[in-house]
């Protein structure tokens, strides 16, 4: 697992071992998500939740984003994420954080420009996860979500 783009690019990243705790995102949809938000990436407050290894939040900070907050719930993924952000050379703009997604939302401030997610195949959090999300995103903000999490982003207006 490597950074695509951008000041990182091409440093390797670490990831647990199994899928028990994170399952990386391949490259490919990984390339895809970037692609969709390219333009908005440039100094975003970002928001990696279910961070999982950290990979795309810091991909976005490798590509110009101001900071990312990354947010896990297991303290040996958050460990990685550390670790990764160091090797990037991102670790200044990055603040890590651990917590269950919906409850870290309940309670944290934003706005995010961008929030990035990648939830694990098994848990159907999105859905509950993501009438939190608008509220904290800035009116003009963008939610990607990789293949394994299809819901749409509501609206302000549908809150």
């Amino acid at each position: 697992m490597r950074v695509i783009a951008g000041t990182a690019r091409g440093k390797n990243l670490q990831a647990l071992p199994g899928e028990d705790i994170t399952r990386p995102t391949i490259n490919r949809v990984k390339e895809a998500m970037f692609s969709s938000v390219q333009f908005l990436v440039p100094g975003a407050r970002v928001l990696d939740l279910f961070a999982g290894s950290g990979q795309l939040g810091i991909e976005a900070l490798s590509r110009g984003a101001k900071s990312c907050l990354f947010v896990d719930r297991s303290t040996e993924a958050l460990a990685v994420v550390k670790a990764n952000c160091k090797t990037a050379g991102v670790d200044r703009q990055s603040d890590i954080r651990q917590g269950e997604a919906e409850s870290f939302l309940a309670n944290i401030r934003g706005p995010f420009d961008l929030a990035l997610l990648d939830p694990p195949f098994h848990h159907d959090t999105v859905a509950a996860v993501l009438p939190l999300l608008a509220a904290k995103m800035a009116p003009a903000g963008s939610c990607s979500a990789s293949p394994s999490a299809r819901p749409t982003c509501p609206s302000r207006r549908a809150l």
